[in-house]
């Protein structure tokens, strides 16, 4: 079944005909190429001739040639058309050595509309941000949410099928794999043996590809947990894989330009500051998570957690990891109308467990919503302001 990812669309939509550079940025096999062959299709639905729409895919083989910069630029100058909009869509465009320069150069042509992919975060880094400053929005895209997910499932009991989600796969092409778990398995190995050989180690030169395998999979069992990069060097070497802060950090950080890895920053609700140590980690795929771990970490509170929180950067939102005093509130999310507060947890049917959940956020003492998610099968409910709800039906409202 095809998912249209219809906020994604929209969001190139309301973008068409602006003189600004649309850069999409996601892990690899999240649906970016399919995302622009949609809106490619759309183009042509609304009258555009295909000879105005220039499409290259650098991570094609036979497309290799145009990683070179001049022949990357002579290819797509020469397809202009003058007069006309032209469309100008370069898939995995960090594949071109100096791409920004040829970006550049086509942006200041009269009526070309550009779009770019790229899996990596380094395709927005200092480089292409000052030369392109003010020039480009960046779409981030993540697989798919519950909510499409569920349609792409054409939908059912809605407990079995967020098992399906955090059990399988959240990447499209993997919904088509859930009754085939070998072929699941390869399929997802294939994904992350890509992104760590293909994306980190050629192009960071990193050494010890194994070090590297380790910190990836040591984060991936850690979600959810304070984590710094000293926790992280001295665990290794215990167990035989000796290590250091310095390369840690240096590993956490290409991880995280992959897009396989998001790191929550923790944050003084009081002090209203950042706090400089032991950030939280969540995994771009928890079904990806499950797979390379081989099953063994199933906890349950930390994955809904991880759910969550991808959602709501589906969202918009800036999240951190809220502090007041010695409590620790799970979520502060802000967008433009200021924060929202979350704890989110498995279930909250003991007293004691409700008690303890709700103890950070009755702390917080202004007006701005403040939630208690959980998987309990009960009506809504509110404790002085804060409103419990049943996460799936938070999942499965949208946007």
């Amino acid at each position: 079944m095809k998912i249209e990812r219809i906020e994604y669309m929209e969001r190139l939509q309301s973008w068409r005909n602006k003189q600004i550079i649309k850069v999409i940025t996601g892990v690899r096999r999240c649906g970016k190429s399919f995302l622009l062959k949609m809106y490619q299709e759309w183009l042509r639905s609304q009258g555009i001739s295909p000879e105005c729409i220039v499409s290259v895919n650098l991570e094609d083989l036979d497309n290799k040639p145009l990683r070179d910069p001049n022949a990357l630029h002579s290819y797509i100058k020469d397809r202009l058309k003058p007069g006309k909009m032209t469309y100008v869509f370069v898939d995995e465009v960090q594949l071109c050595k100096d791409f920004p320069e040829v970006i550049d150069s086509i942006y200041i042509r009269s009526n070309v509309d550009i779009y770019l992919t790229g899996s990596n975060a380094n395709l927005l880094s200092h480089e292409i941000a000052t030369m392109l400053s003010g020039r480009y929005v960046e779409i981030k895209m993540l697989p798919l949410s519950f909510h499409e997910f569920t349609e792409m499932r054409g939908g059912g009991e809605r407990s079995r099928l967020y098992a399906e989600y955090v059990g399988g796969s959240s990447f499209p092409y993997a919904g088509t794999l859930l009754d085939s778990p070998r072929e699941l398995q390869d399929y997802l190995e294939g994904i992350y043996s890509t992104i760590l050989l293909k994306d980190i180690v050629q192009r960071r030169k990193i050494p010890d590809p194994l070090m590297l395998d380790s910190v990836a999979k040591f984060v991936f069992d850690s979600i959810g947990s304070e984590l710094s990069t000293r926790r992280i060097a001295d665990t290794l070497t215990s167990d035989g894989r000796k290590s250091d802060s310095r390369t840690v950090e240096r590993y956490l950080d290409a991880l995280l330009e992959s897009f396989l890895i998001y790191r929550v920053d923790r944050y003084d609700v009081k002090g209203k500051q950042l706090l400089k140590t032991m950030e939280k980690y969540y995994v771009v795929d928890p079904g990806l998570r499950r797979h390379l771990l081989s099953g063994h970490s199933q906890d349950v509170g930390h994955i809904l957690e991880n759910v969550v929180f991808l959602e709501m950067l589906r969202r918009g939102y800036k999240v951190r990891i809220g502090k007041i005093g010695s409590l620790e509130i799970d979520f502060v999310a802000e967008n433009s109308n200021g924060p929202e507060y979350y704890q989110v947890a498995a279930t909250v049917r003991d007293a004691e467990t409700l008690r303890r959940e709700l103890a950070p956020l009755q702390k917080i003492h202004d007006h701005y919503p403040k939630f208690l998610l959980t998987l309990d099968e009960d009506p809504s409910d509110d404790f002085n302001g804060i409103r419990k709800l049943n996460v799936l039906d938070w999942l499965l409202r949208g946007h």
